[in-house]
């Protein structure tokens, strides 16, 4: 691996983590590598702060192969023993927030993209950089698509997996619940009990099995995490209210999962959203194939990303580890990044050269 590349990488990411970029307020950081691209002449689609990249000989009847990961981050908790944009600098970590989740994810695509800039290819490269990612927000990947979604065939999304390939990754559907009752005085048989409703459905919940059964996700998972009831020791509860987080497979929608829970419960059921789709990218696509082709291993991510947020096949793919993300002291090993930056490469290659052969 060219070692300028790392070299690049590590200097644009102590860049990147120097400017705040919280979620909705990404503004700064766009900023800075609109100048970047330009500088290298290289055009980009500014769409909000979302940015969009393709290579100068983009050809409309060659298959897209989007490289997305976002620029934005969470908020820093109150444990850091150091400043998060302000990180101590080391020969072999790079530290600060956003740091694994996703800046170094995003320095290796960029990195991979400039690689491969100029090169004429039997698949098309974009490089999607994305905002709002960590809140689910409006102006982020909801929006972005909605303007690539007939260019793009494929993507790769960055996060941090260890260069492991996610070819499934869980939805997440929260549930806001509430049983009603009839208040009343504990002392006396008064009112009806909405805890006991609650826990009725709890129990309920807590039995039920979903009948389809993802081949690559298995079953539904559902939890009941969060109940509260009660004003006082002597008042029985009029309401009591429970949250309830789901992870679907792409065996059902969440209208589809609304649709079955509430006429079985007598709580209300409200859904705080329902576009946190699940997604499986089918066994046979060139990109399960490609992965094989490579033995990167392949998995089922438990938590979400951009990806429910696009509707075409894709791979979770990047450096890092997912348990650092959104702790403190946040960091990155700079040997990841180097093998980040050599996976994607290795991965687009062997890719590309699929996609010459004839029957692709």
């Amino acid at each position: 691996m060219n070692k300028g590349y790392t070299d690049n990488a590590t200097e644009l990411l102590r860049k990147l983590i120097s400017i705040r970029a919280f979620s909705g307020e990404e503004s700064l950081r766009s900023d800075y590598l609109v100048n970047f691209f330009h500088e290298k002449k290289i055009t980009v689609k500014r769409i909000g702060n979302n940015l969009v990249l393709q290579q100068p000989h983009h050809d409309s009847s060659k298959p897209t192969l989007m490289l997305n990961s976002h620029l934005d981050t969470v908020q820093p908790v109150s444990t850091y023993s150091f400043d998060p944009f302000n990180p101590p600098v080391s020969d072999t970590h790079l530290y600060g927030l956003g740091s694994n989740d996703a800046g170094a994810s995003l320095v290796s695509m960029i990195v991979s993209f400039l690689h491969f800039y100029d090169k004429k290819l039997p698949v098309n490269l974009m490089l999607a950089l994305s905002t709002e990612e960590e809140n689910s927000g409006a102006g982020g990947m909801r929006m972005l698509w909605q303007t690539l979604r007939d260019e793009v065939d494929m993507a790769i999304i960055g996060e941090p997996t260890g260069m492991r390939a996610a070819v499934a990754e869980r939805g997440l559907l929260v549930i806001d619940a509430e049983a009603e009752g009839i208040s009343g005085h504990a002392a006396r048989e008064e009112g009806v009990n909405a805890l006991y409703i609650a826990l009725e459905d709890i129990a309920f919940l807590r039995s039920l099995k979903f009948n389809k059964i993802s081949p690559s996700m298995g079953e539904v998972k559902l939890t009941v995490t969060q109940i509260h009831a009660g004003t006082q020791h002597n008042v029985v509860p009029d309401r009591c209210s429970f949250v309830i987080d789901i992870r679907p497979t792409e065996m059902y929608t969440n209208q589809e999962i609304m649709e079955i829970l509430q006429p079985k419960v007598k709580s209300i059921l409200r859904a705080r959203s329902l576009i946190n789709r699940s997604s499986a990218t089918p066994t046979g696509h060139p990109l399960r194939q490609c992965a094989e082709q490579l033995d990167i291993e392949t998995y089922t991510s438990p938590t979400t990303s951009d990806w429910m947020r696009i509707s075409c096949p894709a791979l979770k793919m990047g450096p890092g580890e997912s348990a650092r993300s959104h702790q403190a002291d946040e960091f990155i090993l700079i040997k990841e990044v180097e093998k980040g930056i050599e996976g994607y490469i290795r991965f687009i290659t062997q890719l590309t050269a699929d996609y010459s052969l004839p029957n692709i």
